[in-house]
């Protein structure tokens, strides 16, 4: 049995294994294929608590995100000022009246539900051993009504991801926290035929945004969770201490500012389009293929692009302050601009429990997966799978190679053995494919300024100021030894140059070369100067453009850039 700390950790760990799951089946209150993504950064917190659960609630607040992430982080803030485990039916009665609250228009068949049934079943079951099973069963059991409550979640066939995400979460929880063990079996079985998006399901596009805010009421005004219900839809508001934190769906989110702004001062603002990336578009099928594939995030391999070739993720954390998101779901905008104005950003790698659930996850999911994993060199991932691989995978789902590779040099050896399993019906092939490409596969790694090496403490201070005084600019590539230093330039130019003359020299397969072009907070230089040049270098060949690996970006610093290229041609 373990304290509430590691309970919530665990918890943690299994929800954000299962994240993309709940993309996939997010279709209410809009099919913006978000709920796990506004999870894993809603309560994040969560994941590594401390003593001052007050601090934690205020962090939760603040991080917040989405329709969903803010309903919870409403229930949250409260439960998890529980003082132990006889105290936490009262703080679940206490968290479900607070979501509910929190919800200008709150709707049975959401993860409402399930905080009724937990508020429920605590009242009358103690947190025990013996009580566990009851308590998951009937949490279960909330999440398979809502399949049949809400009108979209009956026409696309699932139950609602928002309540899913919280069976997830308190199914690690309880588990940890009691000690039980009874393996129930993965969730494909314990909610079958609802984890898929029926096909024939058609969501309504919108051309709405989801706004994320904090306001200040000016004293005297009528900022109410009623007054801002007026002003869209899908609103939840909750109070913290003189601000109200506000989730909001509206057409226009300029003119909703202005009228937030004659209530009261608007301290933090974000909005984006609710079809912006996967919104209102179908999930990719499973791959018709022969195996999954999943790699690091700490390849430059932005969400989107695997989500397109249905690759998994294991994301490491970008730590700013108090904070720490998961490097996939990280603006790269934000993070350069705070390392630019002189904050302290740095890295961590995933818990050991969200290593494991994710390895679970995905074996559950997709059956036989080949982890291209980030070299050895770099982070202990590939120990960490093998450890797990040897005492749990008794099937043999999930085979492990360590690639050697990092940023784009792991991501050019995922994309393409990806586009293999897809194309092919031999997982051997893949696999002696994925091989050659960690043989072939080249990347030259272009560092603007040494500072932020001699920061993170991979330079020592005399040789990065005696290397910016003399403007030199390193190149290096990641190797299976590690980073090693291939050259030394002066400027833009004549990083320009060395590239233009590696892919030259290198590229001996012209016409089914590879390229992935990576930037950091250049993305106008990169783009088109760099790839112009590479395009009259090599006509023929696929240029693929996206961020720079946030983990090596959080090292090299703003201004890096980098270039990955390997053959296409199967051996």
């Amino acid at each position: 049995m373990k304290g509430l700390a590691e309970g919530f950790a665990a918890g943690y760990a299994c929800l954000s294994a299962r994240a993309d799951l709940l993309d996939r089946i997010n279709v209410f209150p809009v099919a913006d294929g978000d709920t796990g993504a506004n999870l894993r950064i809603s309560l994040g917190p969560l994941r590594a608590c401390g003593q001052d659960m007050k601090a934690v609630a205020a962090q939760l607040n603040r991080s917040a995100t989405g329709n969903s992430g803010n309903i919870a982080a409403a229930f949250f803030s409260e439960f998890l000022r529980a003082e132990g485990i006889a105290d936490l039916p009262n703080r679940a009665a206490r968290g479900r009246t607070k979501a509910w609250q929190a919800v200008a228009v709150p709707l049975t068949g959401t993860m409402l539900s399930v905080f009724d049934s937990l508020a429920e079943v605590l009242a009358r079951r103690p947190v025990s051993h013996a009580g566990c099973a009851a308590i998951l069963a009937a949490l279960r059991d909330a999440v398979l009504t809502t399949a049949s409550i809400l009108a979209d979640l009956r026409l696309a066939g699932v139950v609602d991801s928002g309540a899913l995400g919280m069976f997830v979460f308190f199914d690690g929880f309880f588990r940890a926290i009691t000690g039980y063990s009874e393996k129930d079996g993965p969730l494909l079985d314990l909610f079958p035929g609802r984890l898929t998006v029926s096909a024939d399901f058609r969501p309504e596009a919108s051309d709405a945004y989801c706004v994320d805010a904090i306001i200040r009421p000016a004293v005297g005004s009528s900022l109410s969770k009623e007054a801002v219900a007026e002003l869209g839809e899908s609103v939840v508001v909750m109070a913290d201490q003189a601000q109200l934190k506000i989730h909001i769906h509206t057409a226009d989110p300029q003119e909703l500012r202005m009228r937030l702004t004659s209530l009261g001062e608007v301290v933090s603002w974000a909005d984006e389009p609710l079809d912006m990336g996967r919104g209102g578009r179908q999930p990719p099928p499973d791959p018709a293929g022969c195996l999954h594939i999943m790699t690091d995030a700490a390849g430059s391999l932005p969400r989107e692009l695997a989500w397109r070739y249905n690759i998994s993720l294991l994301d490491s954390y970008i730590v700013s302050g108090d904070t720490a998101r998961p490097e996939s779901l990280c603006s790269p905008d934000t993070i350069y601009s705070l390392m630019r104005q002189g904050n302290k950003v740095t890295t961590a790698q995933a818990s050991l429990a969200e290593r494991q659930q994710l390895y679970r996850s995905v074996c559950e999911q997709f059956g036989r997966t080949l982890y291209l994993c980030v070299g050895s060199a770099f982070t202990g991932n590939y120990g960490a799978a093998m450890a797990w691989k040897k005492e749990h995978d008794h099937d043999n789902l999930l085979e492990v190679i360590d690639t050697g590779a990092a940023s784009g040099r792991l991501a050019v050896i995922a994309l393409l053995a990806a586009r293999a399993a897809r194309d092919t019906v031999s997982a051997d092939e893949v696999r002696t494919y994925a091989l050659s490409l960690v043989d072939r596969c080249r990347e030259y790694v272009f560092i603007d300024t040494l500072r932020y090496l001699v920061a993170g403490g991979r330079v020592s201070r005399a040789g990065g100021f005696f290397g910016d005084l003399l403007r030199m600019k390193p190149v290096i590539s990641p190797t299976r030894e590690g980073v090693r230093r291939v050259g030394v330039v002066r400027n833009r130019q004549a990083q320009l140059a060395f590239a233009l003359e590696k892919v030259a020299a290198e590229a001996v397969d012209r016409s089914g070369t590879f390229l992935l072009l990576q930037y950091s907070d250049n993305r106008a230089w990169v783009e088109e100067v760099v790839h112009r040049r590479l395009e009259a270098v090599l006509p023929e060949a696929e240029i693929v453009l996206v961020p720079l690996s946030l983990t090596s970006g959080v090292h090299m610093g703003p201004g890096a850039w980098s270039l990955a290229f390997a053959s296409k041609t199967m051996p």
